[in-house]
């Protein structure tokens, strides 16, 4: 029995010792993708604060007076809310922090009497609002842990999209921002309209240029970079989503690979442990099979001693 117990012992501690391996790897390919992702977040930034000044000294102009992604709809009706997720798991609570936060938006809109719909960016959050029953327009997946700007360009269309013809009043992005390799944040920004604060509260600049000048006219120009400037923005939420994605992931395989070395330790503990037990049971046996072959040959002597001598 101890035997059977020792095998199986070694087999899981193999077993262990095969998963760390994995998560270990996991680990260092993680670690050494944050920098390229953090390079990426960096390199965006000089693009959407130039493209923010631009779309701010045009409307100080006067310019995008009658553009509904400038002055939005008085009556908020319908929010879409781009919730950008991973495609795969194996990351700690990173999905599940934009859910719940996308989830806590949607269920204060349903109490105040307002509509919803959800643009889900990456294959986990789409099966999670799918599966619950929530209304979705579209979603979008496969490059949550490496996108482009195309990427951005269609997600962009689909929502200015929904805006322009009156399906949704409202459009925010939730997602997880990006900090510091040891700090995320999960945050919810308007995207459309834009207004001065959505435009200061997102990654551009808080302060505008000066008085320009403008060739063509500047209504043509804004008409122009308002897509541009919505795609910017999409383009950096994802750059910093995919930043965060791998430091929840290199620090979920940190902990799998701790907790795999602490779990081999226990398994070898209480393979000893068996090892030891099997060990003295053997030599318990031992010692009593000795003692009973010891016992019957003592028995066998005294009675030959105790029989009766031969009478002459």
């Amino acid at each position: 029995m101890a035997g059977g117990q020792e095998r199986i012992l070694r087999g899981r501690i193999r077993s262990v010792q095969a998963t760390k391996k994995i998560t270990r790897a996991m680990e260092l390919i993680a670690a050494s993708r944050i920098v390229k992702a953090q390079q990426r977040v960096h390199a965006a930034v000089p693009y959407s604060e130039q493209i923010t000044e631009v779309v701010k000294d045009l409307a100080a102009a006067g310019a995008g007076q009658g553009s509904p992604l400038l002055v939005g709809r008085g009556d908020v009706k319908t929010t879409c809310y781009v919730v950008i997720g991973a495609d795969r798991g194996l990351c700690g609570g990173y999905n599940a922090g934009v859910q719940r936060a996308a989830e806590g938006e949607i269920k204060a809109d349903v109490l105040a009497g307002r509509d919803y719909t959800i643009v889900a960016i990456g294959r986990k959050p789409d099966n999670y609002f799918r599966f619950r029953g929530y209304h979705r327009s579209t979603s979008f997946g496969g490059f949550s842990d490496n996108p482009t700007y195309e990427n951005a360009r269609q997600i962009g269309k689909c929502v200015v999209d929904l805006f322009n013809d009156g399906t949704v009043d409202r459009v925010s992005l939730v997602y997880t921002r990006f900090i510091s390799t040891g700090s995320q944040e999960v945050v919810l920004r308007p995207l459309v309209p834009l207004d001065t604060t959505t435009m200061v509260g997102g990654d551009g600049k808080a302060d505008a240029g000066g008085d320009y000048e403008f060739e063509p006219d500047p209504t043509a120009i804004l008409e122009t970079l308002l897509p541009r400037y919505v795609e910017a923005r999409i383009y950096a939420a994802l750059l910093n989503a995919a930043a965060s994605e791998y430091a929840f992931k290199q620090r979920a395989m940190k902990n799998a690979t701790d907790n795999a070395e602490e779990l081999i330790k226990n398994l070898a503990r209480i393979m000893n442990r068996a090892r030891q037990d099997s060990i003295t049971t053997e030599i318990m046996e031992i010692v009593s099979g000795a003692e009973a072959l010891g016992g019957g040959k003592a028995k066998a002597v005294r009675y030959v001693d105790i029989d009766p001598p031969l009478r002459r």
